[in-house]
């Protein structure tokens, strides 16, 4: 799904725009640190001007193409503990560890 023509500088990173969470953990795992580190750089430099277009809707009628962003803006929460803190996708010290959601969040 497009992102809003005002963020098409995060066109790069659209496959990071995943509507649950089991597949943005799942898209953390199979990336590489550096990958992450620059999708991280370009969503974070954007989250604020994310957010500010995001609000102008109501959420139960976020168009499409506003939703592919805020998805994008989730993912970029599920990377920021891989980059910010542990340095690596997995929770350290969690060993074969596994949780699994089996209800998304309301949205």
């Amino acid at each position: 799904m497009p992102l809003p023509t005002e963020f098409s500088d995060l066109e790069p990173y659209a496959d990071w725009a995943l509507a649950t969470e089991p597949e943005r953990y799942a898209k953390r795992l199979a990336s590489t640190m550096p990958d992450m580190q620059q999708f991280y750089d370009a969503a974070f430099a954007r989250l604020e001007d994310a957010i500010t277009y995001c609000d102008k809707f109501d959420l139960d009628d976020l168009p499409d193409d506003a939703r592919s962003l805020m998805h994008l803006m989730q993912s970029l929460v599920m990377v920021s503990f891989p980059i910010e803190v542990w340095k690596q996708p997995r929770v350290p010290d969690s060993g074969a560890a596994w949780a699994t959601i089996t209800k998304e969040p309301v949205i």
